[in-house]
């Protein structure tokens, strides 16, 4: 039997979030809830938020998202460790359909509030991520996908990403979520046709989409920066791309609608949510796309010892990251030597909004 992707949310802990949440959960309308497992790690579940991540659970109607996991930091350490056996616990207490991470690294202090950076395509640093996943696969032993990353130095980021993430999840039949505001934030930064980053993506290893909205940040350099942030409206140009985007993807089984919970806190802001809901909605009643037989999904096993590390990596990965906490100025970057990565083709507007992302999420 023929029938259309279903259509969810992105699950979020605040109190704040329930109420503008409940006209979509009334109404039946909530096919599937994503839930950003390892943000509450450390913390105590609202009693609200277990039960109603059990019953979308017990429904097979529940999805896992990482997002402290880091896919290509380059040494292995506890910190991987520990979130595994974490993810195996959480795994066994609920049923998640399948589970994904982002692309990029985040090398820093305090992690679990940081931002993934992206990464050159590098055979070194291709192996890194590979190695990673696996090892993501097998903890996991159920579907493992990517989703894309918003944040770019370069267009050159831009360009290789699509390759890049293929590349990825080949190895281990994986799949990817498509953050179409992910892509809306490089074709802004970028000055590039939103359709024409779609097209360099693998759309046939696209299982799920995510959309958003989020906000305009004023740089010195005169450009503003377009922000993945969470906390507004679904920008229109990325309703008008839907319809055309969920018929080139043939295997996807999933739409879902992020919103940070605590920027819903008036009437204003939840119709607006409740809107763009709807609209979504709409679009993929009226789409004349239908999932069709599952693409059976093809686990395979791994041998290998210890992890893959790469030391000049890791060490550029930390100066980097120390340089643009640091603030130093746009020049000062691009003047530095790297192997791996290439400051002197960064656009200055993102090497900024890299330093204030970092300063933000590591203040001391």
């Amino acid at each position: 039997m023929m029938k259309k992707p279903l259509l969810g949310l992105s699950m979020m802990p605040e109190a704040e979030f329930v109420p503008a949440i409940l006209p979509m959960l009334q109404n039946n309308s909530v096919d599937v809830l994503e839930w950003s497992f390892d943000t509450l790690y450390d913390t105590d579940e609202p009693e609200w938020l277990g039960g109603l991540l059990d019953f979308y659970s017990e429904n097979s109607r529940l999805l896992g998202h990482g997002v402290y996991y880091s896919l290509f930091d380059a040494r292995w350490t506890d910190r991987q460790e520990i979130w595994l056996e974490k993810l195996k616990k959480e795994l066994d207490r609920r049923n998640y359909n399948h589970l994904t991470e982002h692309f990029g690294f985040m090398n820093t202090e305090n992690f679990h509030q940081g931002v993934p950076l992206p990464v050159p395509l590098d055979p070194t640093i291709l192996k890194i991520g590979k190695d990673r996943l696996r090892r993501l696969q097998d903890a996991a032993e159920i579907p493992v996908g990517v989703e894309n990353l918003a944040f770019s130095f370069s267009i050159d980021d831009v360009k290789e990403q699509g390759e890049f993430l293929n590349e990825l999840v080949e190895e281990i039949d994986g799949f990817l979520i498509l953050d179409l505001h992910n892509i809306y934030c490089q074709a802004c930064n970028f000055e590039v046709d939103i359709r024409e980053i779609v097209n360099v993506y693998p759309l046939e290893k696209v299982k799920e989409i995510h959309l958003s909205g989020g906000s305009w940040q004023e740089s010195s350099y005169g450009k503003n920066v377009r922000r993945d942030t969470h906390d507004d409206r679904i920008p229109q140009d990325i309703l008008n791309i839907l319809p055309g985007v969920i018929a080139q993807c043939q295997n996807l089984n999933y739409v879902i609608i992020e919103r940070l919970g605590h920027t819903l806190n008036t009437e204003a802001e939840k119709q607006i949510f409740l809107d763009d809901f709807n609209k979504v909605q709409r679009i993929i009643e009226t789409s004349d796309y239908s999932v069709g037989e599952k693409k059976s999904w093809n686990r395979r096993k791994f041998d290998y010892s210890e992890p893959f590390e790469d030391l000049l990596l890791y060490n550029e990965q930390t100066r980097l990251t120390k340089l643009l906490f640091d603030g130093n100025g746009v020049e000062s970057v691009r003047n530095e030597k790297f192997h791996y990565f290439k400051p002197e083709i960064w656009d200055a507007e993102m090497i900024l909004t890299a330093q204030q992302i970092i300063k933000k999420w590591n203040p001391y």
